[in-house]
């Protein structure tokens, strides 16, 4: 009977509770479904701290072998480290991770060479088909010539890398907390912040797949708490903290308070705009007002697009873009063969704030123009039928204008929302930006009292 693959293979990647909905041998065909779609004949292959990780990517290595592809194994690594031995070696490339999802998950995120992306309409709807007939048919023969199996650190060329893309050379000393929340960002920050003149204050570095302390989803304003109070006693100049793969980052200022990331977007813009002037710069349409202004006063092009970062990483190749932020703190870079690499933005931000006296507060609230909601998840039992309620509602407002890119999105002058459905769970999403705190809470409330149909 061939397995059924609906509830892991996502829009993006692999994701699912181990082992009830997948495992080790389900592993190794995906591993010779990826080799097979992508006609590789080499490959590399990454994982994270999960307990399973090490037995499913084993198991992906063997698979790919036995379809003749030579396998570099890189072990130990946040995502944009197997993005970075992608872009390297000019090599697909399967990352072992559930980023931020509970302990019992695992999953797969796949990229071509060059840290192109694998999603559904360019390779993963083709892999799952084949493991799902080879499940119920049995595995292909392994090709006469197996590939081979390696190993390789890249940690400490990943962090080269990084450093070498960011100008540091003028930066104060700073005091630095980071929660990498037992996720890969305990392995990634000594090396790449080892040169640094930071004095760093850690926070859950030891590498634990069952997230002891707190789920490694910084997101969650409650798994931030920590990081706050810490910023705070230690007079700390900023926190960081990473997810469980350490691709997304977010940042404390010195208060303890969230910058939000659509202000560390145009913080970013700015200073990529300054090496590559009047180049584009890509925001999904959740972002802030301020990232397309900040992006066309420093002499760039904003380009709008869907969430999620196919979209970004294809509107990035399409349009030759520097540089392109998500509200979820993804950050994409041209330098970084388009892929996203929180600890990027992170050097960033220790450039800008390390280049000048003031405080990070002080540095970002330029960047930081409006009153927003933040992202409110609604439960409903009816998805459609809810959106199509809030549509008909501002419908006949003669002072907005709506458009359908990526669910729905209302504009006045002085405020906009945006109200998408979830893929993967029976939730609407909403984000609402005013000018005033006033206005967005009207907003807010009147569109989620059309949503929860109170």
């Amino acid at each position: 009977m061939a397995a059924d693959l609906s509830q892991i293979v996502k829009a993006y990647d692999i994701r699912g509770v181990v082992p009830d909905q997948w495992d080790e041998s389900l592993a190794e065909l995906f591993g010779a479904a990826f080799v097979q779609v992508t006609g590789a004949d080499a490959i590399v292959v990454g994982h994270d701290m999960r307990p399973s990780s090490p037995g499913l990517s084993g198991a992906f290595a063997r698979g790919a072998a036995a379809r003749g592809a030579d396998v570099t194994l890189i072990g130990l690594c946040s995502t944009d480290q197997l993005y970075f031995a992608s872009g390297t070696f000019g090599l697909p490339g399967a990352m072992f991770t559930a980023s931020h999802n509970p302990a019992q998950y695992n999953g797969i995120k796949m990229c071509r060479a060059g840290a192109a992306p694998v999603g559904q309409d360019t390779g993963l709807a083709d892999i799952r088909a084949l493991v799902e007939a080879w499940s119920e048919q049995g595995a292909p023969e392994p090709v006469t010539a197996p590939g081979s199996v390696t190993e390789r650190d890249t940690l400490e060329d990943y962090a080269a890398h990084l450093l070498s893309l960011v100008d540091l050379s003028a930066m104060r000393p700073l005091k630095v907390v980071v929660d990498a929340g037992n996720g890969m960002g305990g392995h990634t920050v000594p090396t790449v912040f080892g040169s640094l003149p930071v004095t760093l204050v850690p926070m859950y570095f030891e590498l634990d797949g069952t997230f002891p302390n707190h789920e490694a989803n910084p997101l969650d304003p409650a798994n931030l708490v920590d990081l706050q109070a810490r910023v705070r006693s230690e007079g700390a100049d900023l926190g960081l903290a990473f997810d469980g793969d350490a691709d997304r980052c977010f940042v404390v200022d010195e208060r303890g308070e969230g910058v939000p990331p659509s202000a560390i977007t145009a913080l970013v813009a700015v200073r990529e705009l300054a090496k590559h002037p009047g180049s584009t710069v890509i925001h999904n349409l959740i972002t802030s007002w301020s990232v397309p202004e900040v992006v066309r006063e420093s002499g760039g092009v904003p380009v709008r697009t869907r969430v999620g970062h196919s979209f970004i990483k294809e509107e990035m190749a399409r349009t030759g873009a520097v540089f392109g932020g998500e509200h979820s703190a993804h950050y994409y870079f041209r330098d970084f063969w388009n892929a996203d690499t929180g600890m990027l933005a992170a050097l960033h931000v220790l450039a800008a704030l390390g280049s000048q006296d003031g405080p990070l507060s002080e540095l970002v609230a330029q960047y930081d123009r409006y009153a927003a909601s933040g992202e409110i998840n609604s439960r409903v039992d009816d998805q459609a039928g809810r959106a199509a309620a809030v549509k008909e509602a501002f419908a006949s407002r003669k002072d907005v204008t709506t458009d359908e890119l990526d669910g729905l999105t209302v504009a006045a002058e002085d405020w906009w929302f945006n109200l998408r459905p979830s893929n993967t769970e029976p939730l609407l999403r909403l984000n609402v930006e005013a000018r005033d705190e006033a206005t967005m809470a009207k907003i807010r409330d009147e569109v989620l009292a059309l949503v929860r149909g109170t």
